[in-house]
């Protein structure tokens, strides 16, 4: 049996009809057509499904949408509000942050809730930030490198 839920995702209501066991990653992927956040281990232990609820970072492949329901959703479709590139999308590319890129937009939408609770993260606390994303190919410097490099106050090549 269905439910109609509306779920706020990216600033826009949509209202899609989902089985209570249905988790939001599927029906972000599949029911509202957002294919950026990427469907991994599916048992929050990647990050590839990483998206902001509420302003936080969550395992999109943990939550039930109902459960979201009435929360404001991020993904990465959503990470920059003009359709340009966000800052640390810039800093992706400027640091060759990713390779195959499966795990990019989870990395960038943690990314992205690191520095809203701290626009000035220390090394460190970007790493500690970054700890439940997971990459398979890639120097895990340069992104700590890309995320530092957005930084408030950072110092850009």
């Amino acid at each position: 049996m269905k439910i109609l839920i509306a779920l706020k995702v990216n600033g826009v209501l949509r209202e899609v009809a989902v089985e209570p066991n249905r988790t939001l990653l599927d029906v972000i992927r599949e029911e509202i057509g957002l294919t950026g956040t990427k469907k991994g281990c599916d048992e929050g232990d990647c990050g590839a499904c990483t998206v902001l609820l509420q302003g936080k970072p969550v395992n999109a492949c943990l939550v039930l949408a109902l459960d979201a329901r009435g929360k404001d959703i991020v993904t990465i479709e959503g990470l920059s509000g003009d359709g340009g590139f966000h800052p640390l999308q810039e800093a992706f590319l400027r640091y060759n942050a990713f390779q195959c890129g499966y795990c990019t937009p989870g990395m960038l939408m943690a990314a992205k809730a690191i520095l809203d609770q701290n626009p000035s993260p220390t090394e460190q606390q970007v790493r500690e930030g970054l700890v439940g994303n997971l990459c398979r190919c890639t120097n895990y410097s340069r992104i700590v490198q890309a995320v530092l490099s957005t930084a408030e106050g950072a110092v850009r090549p």
